[in-house]
């Protein structure tokens, strides 16, 4: 309640790209300390709701989006607010600045984002030294991490992305529970043409020859976007997994845009750019049925996308999501939507005779 009368309509005085530098600068110094981490938790603990996946558990299924912490500089706040697992980044190995500004954009009236952000990081060698600056620290997350991967800019006008995706792995592989490689942004030019049968085989086919050569192994994921064709999501799918990828996340943002319900949202969707948040939620579901239907029910998927409240999170679960994630919903409603999401997700559960979240994955889809 707090957030939506208080943060919210004071965020609107700021663009949206200072409204969120500004949120995480705050709520990562409250995270800081035992005594921070306590007082989140009070206000945002969310219920039990186990699953398991990708060799780990999870407290519930609900965990934080790529994006939101690019530079892994609040690991310690999203447990403290109620997610069960966070995915840090995107990192590529170069640093980069990104696009110009201005290039995130709300449209309020649909609970939707449009970013041209462009993989704006610190490059992959001062994200280790940051994740070590917190692992020394003492406030190492006591939930999953998962780290996303792109790939820099130079490395695809050089046509050498493999080389980029291996050297960012080499930094980070020491500190991520999960892997996630992004091939699937619209905001670097080149980079979704990764997705195409030959360049996915051989980038795959490297990051394999790097893990074989591992003293340990982590789960790898494919990130796949909503743009795609189905039969081109197929063919990922199945040059995936043939090569030994452990998940999906479905989806990245789409460059599609809906009818804008207000001259803000207009204004917003006629920006460049990927857009996520509520209109994606149709898509996103149809792509985690796709997914599901052909990768089979062993490999899990992360559902995202438009899932902000317990009806689209269940909508995702039984089309074949195993993990949710959020991130357009968290600007929008604020920490409680994990509360909130989570607390339906039992409830729905409950009403379908069911024990287990693991029995509802898929229960939508017939192969």
């Amino acid at each position: 309640m707090s957030y939506g009368l208080l943060v919210r309509p004071l965020l609107r005085f700021f663009d949206s790209e200072s409204a969120h530098g500004m949120s995480l600068s705050l709520g990562s110094t409250v995270a800081s300390t035992m005594v921070g981490q306590k007082l989140l938790g009070t206000l945002y603990r969310t219920p039990s709701l186990p699953v398991d996946a990708f060799g780990s558990r999870f407290r519930h299924p609900v965990g934080l989006a790529a994006g939101f912490d690019k530079r892994c500089e609040a690991l310690s706040l999203w447990p403290s607010i109620g997610f069960s697992w966070t995915e840090a980044g995107g990192i590529t190995y170069h640093p980069q600045d990104g696009n110009e500004k201005p290039r995130m954009f709300r449209a309020d009236s649909d609970r939707a984002l449009v970013n041209r952000m462009g993989f704006n990081n610190p490059g992959a060698v001062e994200a280790r030294r940051s994740l070590q600056r917190t692992l020394d620290s003492g406030n190492w997350p006591r939930t999953p991490l998962a780290i996303n991967i792109g790939c820099s800019k130079v490395a695809m006008a050089d046509n050498q992305p493999e080389k980029d995706y291996i050297a960012t792995l080499q930094q980070l592989w020491d500190f991520g529970d999960i892997f996630v490689i992004n091939v699937s942004s619209p905001n670097t030019s080149g980079l979704r043409d990764l997705g195409q049968e030959e360049r996915l085989s051989s980038l795959l086919d490297a990051i394999n020859a790097f893990r074989s050569m591992r003293d340990s192994d982590h789960p790898i994921l494919l990130k796949v976007s909503p743009d795609s064709h189905d039969d081109d999501i197929r063919m990922m799918v199945d040059v995936a997994s043939s090569r030994g990828i452990n998940g999906f996340v479905a989806v990245n943002t789409t460059v599609g845009r809906p009818e804008p319900t207000s001259t803000r949202s207009r204004r917003a969707f006629s920006e460049g750019g990927g857009l996520s948040g509520r209109p994606l939620a149709t898509r996103s579901a149809e792509v985690i049925r796709i997914v599901h239907r052909q990768a089979g029910p062993t490999l899990p998927i992360v559902g995202v996308g438009g899932i902000d409240g317990p009806d689209a999170a269940w909508n995702a679960i039984i089309n074949g999501a195993t993990l949710l994630q959020l991130y357009s919903a968290l600007v929008f409603n604020g920490p409680g939507v994990v509360k909130k999401i989570v607390r339906g997700l039992r409830s729905r559960l409950d009403k379908a005779g069911i024990q287990h979240i693991h029995e509802a994955v898929g229960m939508d889809v017939e192969f």
